[in-house]
């Protein structure tokens, strides 16, 4: 969800390890004709209903938000019943699992607009974590350059020491954001910073990491990191960690070999003609 060019669609290519655009299928699970989709785009509509499936990870299912700034009363009545349905249902295909929220940071002088704040004042999602991503964080570079040369210095000063003011710049972003944000009724469950998304092969580590780490199922834990195929590492780590921690806690020292394989086996993906089958016993 967020306002148009908030670098949304990028976010989803690299968590599904492509440069391609999505297919696109209705609410109904028919195919959309690619054109009528991207003339709706570019002129800022979007159904919230429809779903976007990448090819090369088809089991992701993605909803896309009409632009927040657009105002309209009716596409935010429709977008909270979306959410507040899809939260509750019980068809698993059909429930949301996790809202990412983009705001971008090359729009720093209005990071949160009124719509914005309105999404967090009204919108009760449920057990459905939000998850706020400060989105081209990439571009105070640029702004601290422009700050320490206003201050006299060369170019090649300014870009020398421009990474400390550059972070400086994105701890004081965060800060803001959160601290207009939780006051609301229904905050956000985390706050993460996205840089370099637009360099194809960038790595979502940290972002997958967060989500997972906001879902208070572990089967739903699972169900994210088995499903995302860009970073075997990623599995291997909670593959590892979650049944160590289990262990420790039960203060459980001896565990049977095949108990510790399946255990750590469902934490990765199965993967027959680029299809994800989950491995369950």
């Amino acid at each position: 969800m967020g306002r148009e060019n908030a670098g949304k669609t990028t976010i989803l290519q690299r968590v599904c390890n492509t440069t391609d655009q999505p297919e696109i299928f209705n609410g109904k699970g028919k195919k959309v004709d690619a054109a009528v989709v991207q003339g709706s785009l570019t002129r800022g509509h979007h159904n919230i209903e429809d779903e976007l499936v990448f090819q090369s990870s088809p089991g992701f299912v993605f909803h896309d938000s009409c632009g927040f700034e657009s105002g309209s009363k009716e596409q935010f009545d429709l977008m909270k019943k979306f959410v507040r349905d899809r939260a509750k249902t019980i068809k698993l295909d059909e429930r949301i699992h996790a809202i990412w929220f983009c705001i971008p940071l090359n729009e720093s002088h209005r990071m949160v607009m009124a719509a914005e704040r309105k999404f967090f004042d009204e919108c009760d999602t449920g057990h459905v974590p939000v998850i706020l991503l400060l989105t081209k964080a990439d571009t105070l570079s640029l702004e601290a350059v422009e700050e320490l040369m206003g201050q006299g210095m060369s170019v090649g000063e300014a870009m020398e020491g421009a990474g400390k003011v550059e972070e400086k710049m994105l701890q004081d972003c965060h800060e803001r954001v959160k601290g207009w944000l939780n006051e609301k009724s229904f905050p956000p469950k985390d706050y993460l910073s996205l840089t370099g998304m637009q360099q194809e092969g960038a790595k979502c580590t940290q972002l997958l990491t967060c989500t997972a780490n906001t879902l208070k199922e572990e089967g739903l834990q699972q169900l994210l990191i088995s499903t995302q195929q860009s970073n075997l590492e990623l599995c291997m780590e909670f593959a590892i960690m979650k049944p160590l921690k289990r262990c420790m806690k039960k203060q459980d020292y001896k565990i049977q070999p095949a108990h510790l394989a399946y255990s750590i086996s469902i934490w990765f993906p199965f993967v027959s003609s680029g299809i994800i089958v989950l491995i369950r016993y």
